[in-house]
């Protein structure tokens, strides 16, 4: 692919900036979007420095009409839309099914599995269009397994992993490869809020075979590869990036 035009939802931190960095690198041209604009600015300075064209779209993923407005805005500024990274997401609060509310019940499934759905709803109508393009959802080593004190994170993911493959069936007819990208615990913000401290982190990585958590820039690689050509003949499949955790 010479020059993808990349779209990258939560492009602003973690997994979302390493996979920004990395199809700079590329030589890609990117819209990343977000909810802090200057912050999003930064990371577009960054990206030109690079020496990729890039611009920034202010968007929460819960309100359709800035995710409707980031999509024309990557179509208004370079024409088409390759790739779309659907990145944004959130753990909401941990805790027993018994202490969970409507309220963050809500927090959790708008952002995830609403955000993940409305993302693709406005980017498949352009890359239908085209005849071509690949959609990248993140989703999670949970959603494939069970997790105490995390059963709306862990529903969230199901569900994106569902919605993945429903629309690669739907795409395909139009040349359109849907698929997502399930990282193990990785080396970010969230997983430093899942565990409060260095120490905590390791009853999560007593569980992995590799013994480490992942890197934001090894899940970016993944993802960098799952868009390009050389991933042709992949469609509706979710990708397990987790240093052997599901082996077993």
């Amino acid at each position: 692919m010479d020059r993808p035009v990349v779209l990258i939802t939560g492009a602003l931190a973690g997994i979302g900036r390493a996979t920004a960095l990395a199809f700079a690198r590329e030589g890609a041209h990117l819209v990343v979007s977000g909810r802090m604009p200057a912050v999003g600015e930064a990371l577009v300075h960054e990206l030109y420095q690079l020496g990729a064209e890039a611009d920034f779209a202010k968007a929460d993923v819960q309100n359709e009409d800035e995710i409707r407005q980031a999509v024309e805005r990557t179509v208004e500024r370079f024409g088409r839309l390759d790739v779309a990274v659907n990145n944004a997401g959130t753990e909401g609060t941990p805790g027993p099914v018994t202490e969970q509310t409507l309220e963050s019940y809500a927090s959790v499934f708008d952002t995830n599995v609403r955000g993940t759905l409305i993302s693709m709803k406005h980017e498949l109508r352009v890359m239908q269009q085209q005849k071509s393009g690949s959609i990248i959802n993140i989703s999670s080593t949970m959603g494939e397994r069970g997790a105490g004190n995390m059963a709306l994170y862990v529903g969230s993911k199901h569900a994106v992993e569902g919605i993945t493959k429903s629309a690669a069936i739907e795409a395909a007819a139009y040349g359109v490869r849907v698929n997502a990208i399930a990282p193990g615990p990785t080396e970010t913000a969230m997983l430093d809020r899942l565990t409060d401290t260095p120490e905590g982190k390791t009853p999560f990585y007593s569980t992995i075979p590799m013994r480490r958590g992942g890197r934001p820039e090894e899940i970016a690689e993944v993802i960098l590869f799952v868009a390009s050509d050389k991933a042709s003949y992949i469609t509706g499949q979710i990708i397990r990036v987790n240093g052997g955790r599901t082996a077993s």
